[in-house]
């Protein structure tokens, strides 16, 4: 009797998430998605982006869709944020269907767990979450929209940014991006907190929901909060330091308004891809400052993308532990076990390969542009940011699929790529030490 071929989880996720590309070009290429005709490229682009919760566009968004292709758009930044098989293990539970052993590893491998443990529970809090943070900062968004645009149009553009915010997506209803709301506190503050909570990650809202005492927090919810303050803090005085005076950004606004910009563009690059200020008017400096921000990434198991928060801490751990000449790496009287800071090394490593690949390749296609602004463009794609010094709509064909592929692996990770290629490994075999000389 033959065994049943055993499945490879990374590689269903994978052509599940390409399945659900398809099915969204198709979407958005149809008459009534667009108000002018739109090449396959160039819906199969848009449907990357959105569905990858980056952002870019190599058209205009608000004058190209139509509501139709607008609610299309919304549903797909949704579906992505959320998370193909969190959405789907959802629907299964409510219509009564049970989950085939092949289905729970596809949940198992989205939401990246180590066991088939609470993760049901995980997946319907997490499309739980989600509703709730959409809802309540939508409904005042709402609010503040609804007395500049009306109401019809002020209710689509609240629950938009709401959508578009909370899933990282960084997609606006406006040309501009969010420039014309640079002075306004009510926007920044509403659409950082959503970004932030969506890029914290569920698995820490879902600790917080259930513990609510800092003691009690697991290590990488621990981890996770002041990482994040941390590392915003920080940002906010370099890029506050680096455009307090910058005549094309920060210069012309006023000292609170200064303040309330460099606060914005410090927490969105991230993950977010929303921007008050022209991201092609910024210092050299401070783009390549963004790209370590967006490299870095939000939390895991979040809407946001990059090498992921924890993965950074994890490797400075380890760094700093090496240094003091200590075996392992040891974070709040904890120590990290050696497999996860050997996957945080594969991880960083093949992410920092692919960028690599995709530069070189887009310096051989776009001659026109600089370096800085394909490397920025392309880490923001792998980051799943989708900030861009205007680029995007000058790229090739080439350069475009290019872009479009580095958002997917952004999005599904490298590891999950890798794996779905070499599958699982069978059997463990212990060789003899080997010595090679380092440094």
């Amino acid at each position: 009797m033959k065994s049943k071929k055993q499945v490879n989880p990374p590689l269903g996720l994978a052509l599940l998430f390409i399945f659900v590309i398809l099915l969204g070009t198709i979407a958005l290429k149809v008459p009534i998605s667009t108000y002018h005709r739109i090449s396959w490229l160039t819906a199969f682009f848009t449907t990357t982006s959105t569905i990858t919760s980056t952002g870019l566009t190599v058209v205009d968004i608000p004058k190209t869709f139509t509501p139709f292709g607008l609610t299309i758009i919304a549903f797909l930044i949704q579906i992505g944020g959320v998370g193909i098989m969190t959405f789907a293990t959802v629907i299964y539970l409510l219509i009564g269907k049970k989950l085939s052993i092949e289905q729970m590893m596809l949940i198992q491998e989205a939401l990246n767990q180590n066991s088939f443990k609470g993760i049901l529970k995980l997946a319907r809090r997490l499309f739980f979450f989600s509703i709730f943070f959409e809802g309540f900062f939508g409904i005042l968004l709402c609010i503040r929209f609804i007395p500049k645009l009306g109401w019809i149009k002020g209710i689509c553009h609240g629950f938009f940014y709401a959508v578009s915010a909370f899933n990282n997506a960084g997609m606006t209803l406006t040309s501009d991006n969010l420039i014309g709301y640079a002075g306004d506190p009510v926007i920044n503050v509403l659409i950082s907190a959503l970004f932030i909570i969506g890029g914290i990650g569920f698995v820490v809202i879902n600790d917080i929901w259930d513990k609510k005492k800092w003691r009690e927090f697991i290590l990488h919810t621990k981890l996770m909060i002041i990482s994040t303050v941390v590392i915003n803090i920080i940002a906010i005085i370099i890029i506050l330091s680096l455009e307090y005076g910058n005549p094309k950004t920060l210069g012309p606004l006023t000292h609170g308004e200064k303040f309330l910009a460099g606060y914005f563009q410090a927490v969105a690059p991230r993950s977010s891809g929303f921007n008050t200020v022209d991201t092609g008017d910024l210092r050299p400096a401070t783009l390549f400052f963004i790209m370590i921000l967006m490299f870095i990434g939000a939390g895991s198991i979040s809407t946001g993308g990059g090498i992921k928060l924890s993965t950074f801490a994890s490797l400075l751990v380890m760094i700093t532990g090496y240094i003091r000449k200590k075996n392992e790496a040891v974070l709040m009287e904890r120590t990290i076990h050696e497999n996860q800071i050997f996957k945080a090394m594969t991880l960083s490593l093949l992410s920092i390969a692919i960028i690599f690949i995709a530069v070189f390749a887009l310096l051989i296609s776009e001659t026109k542009l600089s370096f800085l602004q394909i490397a920025f463009e392309t880490v923001s794609a792998f980051g799943t940011v989708g900030l861009s010094t205007g680029i995007t709509s000058q790229l090739s064909s080439f350069g475009e699929c290019v872009i479009a592929l580095i958002m997917i692996f952004g999005k599904l990770g490298p590891l999950t790529l890798v794996l779905s290629l070499t599958g699982r490994e069978k059997q463990k075999v212990r060789y003899p030490d080997g010595k090679i000389f380092i440094g």
